[in-house]
């Protein structure tokens, strides 16, 4: 729990002499109720069965909305010692929940009312679901005796999000709710992580009952696979021996397996380069010899080079998406494929794999660290990927006389924060700014949209992401104009809460990556991607009642940076970047990796 979070909010200032307590008035970690070591209430309603599943899980805190249908719980919440954090939009709060499961490695929880309550949370359902994260959301719905009958604010919850969750359930019985949530919850975290859902009929939750929620564990029909087939295992550790070009290619499931330093060891140890995909990203410290950073669309020229001439890849926990792969036909076109992944649905899917170990991806590891009794002899592909780096270098021209470079900004901030610092992002050229220029060198330090792509997420994962952080962890949020436009009503939030959390908006007056499409391929015809009203988010940050800096040229950069970061509490860097700056390299969509275009003109 962050510091700051916990300290007294300005409205509990404003407000000290009001004696009433709300569910927001709180200090996180206030219950409200009964002491710490007497026993908790007996459960009457639904409603505090559902409350009561949340705290035997442990939850912490839970983002939402209140309404109509969620109200019963709601209510529930009052004396509950699971601190509630309003949020000024349902998206908002199924991000924050995002992020926050990111970060902490538990299910973040989000609430909402039935209808466009629970409409609203699926962006966030469907970005979580993409990107295999744990989170639970708890949807009111109209009562059972009105479902069907076009009841007002009623919507087929279920309908929407089956296909964007790993689970969902309709609950029918005030007896049977609170384990339905408990449920939920262990298998939002089990297995490969992914958002879980439970719709609470009004009636349900209001409903009497004496029944204490079953603890949190998964259907005995869940079953999971934690080591791979020994038999396969001996036969990738051969190759692996026998390998002259290996890479080991960490993705988003490394993180969330807890496999980040099995990993590192099994690299270090074989002296096996590293290459990330964007979800991996922490995975394996990228100021390391043998890191080759992110490859992909808008990866480094030397991590594509290392994928495209390999022979051996040993790939832990990547669905291998088609904006790391490009072409399939061209990826790794010489190399016998090792995939570990959790998931046996993700085997073979997109790439083909030579060896397919299915189980958690430590363990997995560990059984290949195990098997492995001779490295690679690989010195002279080693050297090649150390010259890749140098003639595909990411160094940049940055002339005082001209606008400010944003990769300029993205460094600036990286080298005033420390390793441990989260980063969140929207989506767009910003996103890939702050994957190519910040050094990461810890997992859970990089929140993002990866799968789904939902601009106007960076400001409300902050917000989840500051709750989850460990005390002395900075969080940063590195926006663009447009995707910080969508959802910036947060800072509401982070006001209220006194969040200390630093915005740094790179503002080009456009949708950057949109119009660096058009300019390649539509012509330089820029349909709907000018942003030349953009308001000035500096005064917007003070409107709010956060603390508002600008940036217009290079000397104002490393000063404002340090100011906006001593700030206690949040803050918005409105950062005036060149608007013509693009991301490269680039891999056209469907491309091959190994000729990416270092400028427009090559693409």
């Amino acid at each position: 729990m962050s510091e700051r979070a916990a300290s007294v909010t300005p409205a509990e200032e404003q407000h000290d002499d009001h004696e009433e307590t709300t569910a927001d008035s709180r200090e996180p970690g206030d219950e409200g109720g009964p002491d710490d070591e007497a026993e908790p209430t007996p459960v009457a309603t639904g409603a505090e069965a559902v409350v009561r599943a949340l705290e035997n899980a442990g939850v912490e805190y839970a983002f939402g909305v209140q309404g109509g249908a969620i109200m019963p719980v709601y209510d529930a919440l009052y004396d509950s010692d699971v601190y509630h954090v309003t949020m000024a939009h349902e998206q908002g709060a199924s991000h924050a929940a995002d992020a926050y499961g990111i970060v902490s490695g538990e299910p973040g929880v989000c609430l909402a009312t039935s209808g466009p309550g629970a409409t609203n949370l699926v962006t966030g359902i469907a970005d979580a679901d993409m990107d295999s994260d744990p989170m639970i959301a708890l949807t009111g719905q109209v009562p059972t005796e009105f479902v069907g009958n076009d009841a007002f604010q009623e919507t087929d919850t279920i309908g929407v999000t089956t296909p964007v969750t790993k689970d969902n359930t309709f609950s029918t019985d005030a007896d049977r709710v609170g384990t339905d949530v408990s449920e939920a919850f262990a298998l939002a975290r089990e297995g490969r992580p992914g958002p879980t859902l439970v719709d609470l009929p009004k009636d349900v939750t209001n409903g009497e009952t004496d029944r204490e929620p079953d603890e949190p564990r998964v259907p005995d029909t869940y079953e999971v696979q934690e080591r791979a087939d020994s038999e396969i295992v001996a036969a990738a550790a051969e190759r692996i021996e026998n390998a002259a070009r290996p890479i080991m290619l960490l993705g988003g499931g490394v993180i969330k397996g807890e496999a980040s330093d099995v990993c590192r060891e099994f690299a270090i140890e074989h002296e096996i380069p590293v290459v990330t995909t964007m979800p991996g990203l922490g995975s394996f410290p990228e100021d390391h010899e043998l890191a080759m950073e992110m490859a992909g669309m808008h990866g480094t020229g030397y991590a594509n080079m290392a994928i495209t001439h390999c022979d051996t890849m040993i790939a832990v926990g990547t669905r291998f998406d088609d904006r790391l792969t490009g072409g399939i036909e061209t990826f790794a076109p010489d190399a016998e494929v090792i995939h570990v992944d959790i998931d046996p649905a993700e085997i073979s899917k997109n790439i083909h794999a030579d060896y397919p170990l299915v189980g958690d991806a430590g363990t997995v590891v560990e059984q290949l660290a195990e098997a492995v009794e001779t490295s690679p002899q690989a010195t002279k592909w080693r050297a090649q990927c150390q010259q890749w780096k140098s003639d595909y270098s990411m160094a940049y021209d940055a002339p005082e006389d001209e606008p400010v470079r944003p990769e300029f900004v993205v460094e600036a901030l990286d080298e005033a924060t420390s390793d441990r610092a989260i980063v969140t992002t929207g989506v767009g050229q910003h996103q890939m700014w702050a994957c190519q220029y910040w050094t990461f060198t810890e997992p859970r330090t990089w929140v993002s949209s990866h799968g789904l792509g939902a601009m106007g997420y960076g400001l409300p994962a902050a917000i989840g992401a500051r709750l989850a952080a460990d005390d002395d962890q900075e969080v940063v949020c590195v926006d663009g104009d447009g995707s910080f436009l969508m959802t910036m009503q947060g800072l509401s939030v982070a006001v209220r809460e006194n969040l200390d959390i630093t915005v740094v908006v790179l503002n080009n007056e456009y949708i950057g990556m949109v119009r660096q499409w058009q300019d390649a391929f539509f012509e330089g015809r820029h349909s709907a991607s000018d942003y030349g009203w953009m308001p000035e988010f500096d005064k917007l940050a003070e409107a709010f009642g956060a603390q508002g800096y600008r940036i217009d040229d290079y000397d104002d950069v490393a000063d404002t940076i340090a100011d906006a970061l001593a700030y206690d509490g949040p803050s918005v860097i409105d950062a005036h970047i060149d608007p013509q700056a693009n991301v490269y390299p680039m891999v056209p969509s469907g491309g091959d990796n190994g000729q990416f275009a270092l400028t427009e003109d090559q693409l």
